[in-house]
């Protein structure tokens, strides 16, 4: 976003302490133009925001998670979509041009180039630190294991670790477009993902950019992988396509001008709108939310907060 011309100030996010307009205009250390919360994984951090003055963004990454995200969204003037299938969910109060879909991207702007020769394993699933968070990979995982045992199942650093690779696997919970395949192609990597919605199918052309496969066919994967595997040109070629989309579409500065754009479209009434409308957004949508998370947080100083949100007004 600075490339784009702003000047940023980050506020880094206190354990589950709310921070409000007053605070965040003394850590800035000035009253911003623009307040933009990106999903954090996190409860909702902040209090009183369908008051505040300036333009207010939503970045939802994690919305199949968090079940709030979507009545927590219609207090901001501007809210940003991961997951392309739940964009109707966030069109409440907010009308379509104020929700737009930014699906997910490389975390750099560029990786290092790598040598096909460097391709020691045949497949590659590179998994998360904690596993326990996802039972239902590892299960798949193991099946695989059991009929394709070059399997190589590594935990890392993502990028070198592609680069060691043939084929990447990409496994994902729930069926969402999540950022590895955007990692993958960006590592010029040929991916094997599952063909899920979210706009998957808009974004890359299974068969082009990177191949897809049904969770529920074990077989077809295995006859999917065995083909590309005994092809290095088609592989080569599927890799190279990926990664020449991304280049050309899927960088952060692209999300960054997307962004951007849509800041630039929002009608000048926005944030006077939402401030007339303040009350009543306090009263259909983030009352629930706060009432929510102090029933989380019980009998506790955050627990506190959360409920003087709801019913402060």
């Amino acid at each position: 976003m600075a490339q784009q011309g702003y000047s940023i100030t980050h506020v880094p996010l206190d354990n589950n302490a709310l921070l409000t307009w007053d605070i965040l205009v003394e850590r800035v250390g000035k009253e911003p133009d623009i307040v933009l919360y990106a999903d954090a994984d996190i409860a909702p951090p902040l209090q009183g925001f369908q008051d505040f003055p300036c333009l207010t963004v939503f970045c939802s990454i994690n919305s199949h998670i968090h079940s709030w995200h979507p009545m927590y969204a219609q207090g901001f003037d501007l809210v940003s979509v991961r997951l392309r299938d739940h964009l109707p969910r966030f069109r409440q109060r907010l009308t379509s041009e104020q929700v737009l879909w930014l699906p997910p991207c490389p975390l750099h702007n560029e990786y290092p180039p790598q040598n096909p020769q460097d391709r020691k394993w045949d497949l590659l699933h590179v998994s998360d630190a904690n596993t326990e968070n996802t039972p239902e990979s590892n299960e798949f995982l193991k099946e695989l294991k059991a009929h394709f045992p070059n399997l190589k199942t590594r935990q890392g650093d993502f990028v070198k670790l592609c680069a060691h690779a043939k084929v990447i696997l990409n496994i994902t919970e729930q069926k969402v477009l999540n950022s590895r395949v955007f990692e993958a192609l960006a590592c010029g990597s040929c991916l094997v993902t599952p063909e899920i919605g979210h706009g998957q199918s808009l974004l890359f052309k299974d068969g082009k950019h990177l191949v897809t496969y049904q969770t529920d066919d074990m077989d077809r994967l295995i006859k999917t992988v065995c083909t590309l595997l005994a092809d290095a040109a088609q592989r080569e070629a599927i890799a190279q396509a990926g990664f020449a989309e991304v280049n050309a579409r899927h960088r952060p500065i692209h999300r960054a001008q997307t962004l951007s754009d849509a800041i630039e479209r929002l009608d000048n009434t926005t944030v006077q709108n939402r401030l007339a409308q303040s009350k009543a957004i306090h009263a259909k949508y983030l009352k629930l939310v706060y009432l929510q998370w102090a029933e989380t947080f019980g009998n506790t100083e955050t627990g506190a907060q959360y409920l003087r949100a709801a019913m402060t007004r």
